[in-house]
């Protein structure tokens, strides 16, 4: 997917409404997402993530992550399912170990 939009909107308009908005003159926008309960995630996303595929794909999971925490999920368990769905380009969570 090659139009950052379409790509932060497919990873969240399954289950939230996606709003972007411009909020700076430096091409940040902001990231809205709503559900019928109200704002549920609002995050900043700069012009240099937005245009990196590699780091726009770790904002997208850093959101996800962040909001499968607030939802009582297991961090461990959505850490392990992002890093398995297999993105060649990217290891998001690589440096993140676990100690028993």
């Amino acid at each position: 997917m090659n139009n950052p939009f379409d790509q932060i909107s497919a990873a969240f308009a399954p289950e939230y409404r996606v709003n972007l908005s411009i909020e700076r003159l430096d091409g940040s926008i902001m990231l809205t997402l709503s559900d019928d309960a109200g704002v549920v995630a609002k995050r900043l996303i700069s012009q240099a993530q937005r245009n990196d595929p590699v780091r726009l794909q770790r904002v997208i999971d850093s959101i996800r992550l962040g909001l499968a925490i607030e939802l009582g999920q297991n961090p461990l368990q959505v850490l392990a399912a992002l890093t398995r769905e297999g993105r060649a380009d990217s290891r998001p969570f690589a440096a993140i170990g676990v100690a028993n």
